[in-house]
């Protein structure tokens, strides 16, 4: 009788647990999905806003660069806000900055003012990256953090998968500026979520008064951490891969493969498939190998996969279905490495984790930005440029996480 009522408490206490691992993600990764909803709804549009708005290529392109370089940079100063006043306000003023950018960006005259007010909206998107990371590492740590972020990036990927479709609906019935009134719209929303769903994680006993010398001091033990430093240049390169691809594909998809909006989302959403579906084997990997073992073993993959697409492109075989594929391939590789080094990057550092967080994110959107800055100096409307600059962030990765981590005996 005792092990019958035992088993079905802790049959209960599971099933408990899960369920509220479960509504923190669906919470968390709605409020995740906010940015990347930003820039993946709109990538459609590129080719017709730089028509509509008389704006260059780079111009253009620069309309998603001011995004991700304003969205990274912002961390900095929502990170620390929240160790000292708690998780909620700082939503709250973030997600209603990001709000009235968005309206702006509908209302926008030309590309000099859109790429102004993309910064704006940068600004206020960023609270999303920051916060849900850090609101994790409140309630949890080790593989059970790495499960949280791995089902909080899974609810994510409903906006690379849905959002370049929504988008191409909305420019094909309304056109362009609809896309920023449909992101207002899901900025409403988010900040209701925040107001009626998530809690406040950080007691007021363990906030943190931010002053000049804290902050010195934290992001001094921060920066001379070899351990954290490499596992944020290990994410940065992989999401600096990804802003090249952002940056490029729709006109790569367009001008070499002649496709439609409709089509390059579906093409858009193979290529992001993935990276979500490999992120989900993310904590079940972390307790069999070991953590530390995962990203070496997955940057390796995304560096031979990378790799291996640029020299089919440059030997000339570089079909839709070889560069959807080899994409498809290299981002699944580093779907298993990017939950396990921001949960990785911050295990150490439990007392300032918003600050943790929020330097980790501007540095490897900073790092990431000016990658794909660089990159777009040798565009040239071809897959080939685009490829090549995937597979050198793809060996960097590696050659960090072969550096900075040690790897760990596994498991029998």
């Amino acid at each position: 009788m005792q092990g019958a009522v035992s088993g079905t408490f802790f049959g209960t206490g599971i099933t408990e647990m899960q369920t509220g691992l479960f509504r923190s993600a669906l919470i968390l990764g709605l409020l995740s999905a906010v940015g990347p909803f930003a820039i993946d709804m709109y990538l459609p549009a590129m080719p017709m806003i730089a028509a509509d708005l008389q704006g260059t290529i780079p111009q253009t392109q620069a309309t998603v660069t001011s995004f991700f370089l304003a969205f990274g940079i912002a961390q900095l100063f929502y990170g620390p806000w929240s160790d000292q006043v708690g998780r909620k306000l700082p939503l709250f003023t973030g997600l209603t900055l990001f709000l009235v950018a968005s309206i702006g960006c509908a209302l926008a005259t030309s590309i000099e003012w859109l790429i102004a007010l993309r910064v704006l909206q940068g600004l206020g998107a960023s609270v999303v990256m920051v916060l849900p990371r850090a609101i994790i590492r409140d309630q949890h740590t080790g593989t059970d953090a790495t499960r949280l972020m791995a089902l909080v990036m899974l609810v994510v990927s409903v906006s690379p998968m849905l959002a370049p479709l929504a988008g191409s609906g909305l420019l094909a019935v309304w056109g362009w500026r609809s896309i920023f009134w449909a992101i207002a719209v899901a900025s409403m929303l988010s900040l209701t979520m925040v107001a009626l769903l998530q809690p406040e994680t950080l007691a007021p006993q363990h906030r943190v008064r931010v002053d000049a010398k804290a902050l010195t001091r934290g992001a001094r033990t921060l920066l001379t951490s070899p351990r954290f430093v490499g596992l944020t240049l290990i994410g940065a390169c992989g999401i600096g891969g990804f802003f090249i691809f952002v940056n490029t594909a729709a006109f790569v998809y367009a001008n070499q493969y002649g496709l439609t909006p409709t089509q390059f989302s579906l093409a858009f959403a193979a290529n992001a498939v993935g990276f979500f579906a490999a992120s989900q084997t993310a904590a079940p990997l972390g307790e069999r190998l070991g953590m530390v073992n995962v990203i070496r073993y997955g940057t390796v993959g995304y560096a031979i996969c990378a790799v291996a697409l640029m020299l089919l492109v440059m030997s000339g075989i570089s079909g839709l279905f070889v560069l959807i594929v080899g994409l498809c391939l290299a981002n699944a590789c580093f779907g298993v490495v990017m939950p396990s080094a921001m949960v990785l990057s911050l295990d150490d550092h439990g007392d300032i984790a918003g600050l943790a967080s929020s330097l980790g994110g501007t540095l490897q959107m900073i790092v990431a930005g000016l990658i794909a800055f660089a990159s777009g100096q040798f565009f040239d409307g071809t897959a080939l440029p685009m490829v090549s600059a995937i597979a050198i962030c793809a060996v960097m990765a590696t050659l960090l996480a072969m550096l900075v981590l040690r790897p760990n005996p596994v498991a029998v």
